[in-house]
């Protein structure tokens, strides 16, 4: 029982070893992999075109090539074993005239015969020679003297030297008689083709990625509450019907807010009429405890009112603008400064940003009304880089609490514990101001203000 569980133990911890090697190197290969559809479709196409050529590269180089050297080479070694026949079976031509005309005139060689008795001493070898190996083979099987070869010296001919009985015979062939050179004409002919299909492949993946990127910019801009102009499906079947369901949505939306809109002004012009009709009996009414009291009612009741309408309309049908943020901010600050507050403000980067101008000032506007009804000081800061735009709220008030800081943004929570309970309000200002500045495509945060209280940070893509 022991060796068995000491078995079942080395085997967990292979299968575990193997599957962390496994699990790091599906970790390696996804960060360097690319991450855009247009980079992987290429990858796609580009690797098994690689893959496809090199393979063909190897199997002709190696084997075509390879067996026609092999080829030619014995047709010279032949050549060559013949003219040794005939110097050796016809010694009466002293000087090999004829021999040296034959060889010249039908076999395209130029051989002569030198008075040295020993062959020079081997020359470097070339790497990855096909000619020179399989000359080699040939003279060995056919000739069976020793033999010296030069398949570097000279880059048109090949010199070999034959050691015979008294002398070394020595013959000059073309290259090309013994080696299939055409290896530079196939390489040009499949690059060349490789680089025309990859062209092709490129243009025809950017006009089907265009319609993509296409559809993702267009709900972007709904997202962001903006419209993009224009817009029409394109492309593949599916890209198009991908493109088709989004407009259908998009006036499912558009249908619902307008729905939403109408019975909001409908509700609120009611609630509105019956307000006025209690100030109106209520002025009739004459002063008294009770009558202020009353009036201190409804118009809280009105302040509500106008609260939670704001918050269900949202920024519903308002259009984005060039707005000024530094404008836009010191308005804030003039506003905090006039009800007793001492406010700072400071921009940097290029003011004029894309938004929904009213409903971005009522977002910033609940979050300075939220700072100075708990803190005498609020500093107002934005920043705009070619991608984003921050503005952070600081205020040297009591803060809140960090494990509470994402529960204030439910609509009609109010943290009575951490902030002045004499502050009225309805515990919407940062419900609507969040849902405001994620109708941008951004969001807020807040954190701990360097000023001791809270810091509210907008963040909205521009």
């Amino acid at each position: 029982m022991t060796s068995i569980e000491s078995d079942l133990r080395t085997l967990w911890g292979a299968t575990h070893r193997i599957a962390h090697t496994w699990g790091r190197l599906g970790r390696f290969i996804k960060r360097i992999m690319p991450s855009g559809l247009y980079a992987r479709a290429l990858l796609i196409i580009i690797a098994p075109m690689v893959i496809l050529q090199s393979v063909i590269a190897f199997v002709f180089m190696e084997r075509h090539w390879n067996s026609v050297t092999q080829k030619l080479s014995s047709g010279v070694v032949a050549d060559i074993a013949a003219l040794i026949e005939v110097y050796n079976n016809y010694p009466q031509d002293n000087e090999q005239r004829q021999l040296r005309r034959i060889a010249q005139e039908k076999l395209g060689l130029v051989v002569d015969f030198l008075p040295e008795t020993e062959l020079p001493p081997p020359g470097p070898k070339p790497f990855f020679s096909l000619l020179d190996q399989a000359l080699s083979v040939e003279l060995r099987k056919q000739i069976r003297r020793p033999f010296w070869i030069d398949t570097v010296g000279r880059s048109a001919l090949v010199e070999i030297r034959i050691k015979l009985d008294n002398r070394v015979m020595r013959v000059f062939a073309p290259r090309n008689a013994a080696y299939a050179s055409n290896s530079g004409i196939f390489l040009v002919w499949m690059v060349g083709t490789s680089l025309v299909l990859l062209t092709v492949a490129i243009l025809f993946l950017r006009n089907q990625i265009r319609p993509i990127l296409r559809l993702a910019d267009a709900a972007e801009a709904f997202g962001k509450g903006r419209d993009l102009p224009n817009y029409r499906p394109r492309g593949a079947r599916e890209v198009r019907r991908a493109a088709v369901a989004f407009l259908e949505m998009k006036s499912r939306i558009e249908r619902a807010i307008e729905q939403r809109t109408a019975m909001l002004a409908g509700v609120s012009h009611d609630l509105r009429t019956i307000l006025t009709r209690f100030k109106l009996e209520l002025a009739l009414l004459g002063e008294g405890p009770e009558i202020d009291a009353m009036r201190k009612d409804v118009d809280e009741m009105a302040r509500m009112l106008e609260a939670y309408l704001a918050f269900a309309r949202g920024d519903m049908g308002e259009q984005s603008a060039p707005t000024d943020m530094a404008a836009f901010l010191q308005d804030l600050k003039t506003d905090a400064e006039r009800t007793g507050h001492r406010a700072s403000v400071e921009f940097q980067g290029q003011p004029i940003v894309t938004v929904k101008p009213a409903a971005f000032k009522r977002c910033l506007a609940n979050l300075v009304s939220n700072a100075a009804r708990h803190a005498p000081s609020i500093a107002i800061r934005g920043q705009r880089d070619h991608r984003w735009l921050t503005i952070t709220v600081d205020d040297d008030g009591p803060g809140i609490p960090a494990i509470m800081r994402e529960e204030v943004f439910k609509p009609f929570l109010r943290l009575d514990n951490a902030r002045n309970q004499n502050t009225g309000g309805t515990g919407l200002g940062l419900a609507i101001a969040r849902d405001i500045a994620r109708s941008h495509g951004g969001d807020i945060i807040l954190g701990d203000s360097p000023m001791g209280g809270l810091r509210a940070t907008v963040r909205v893509p521009i």
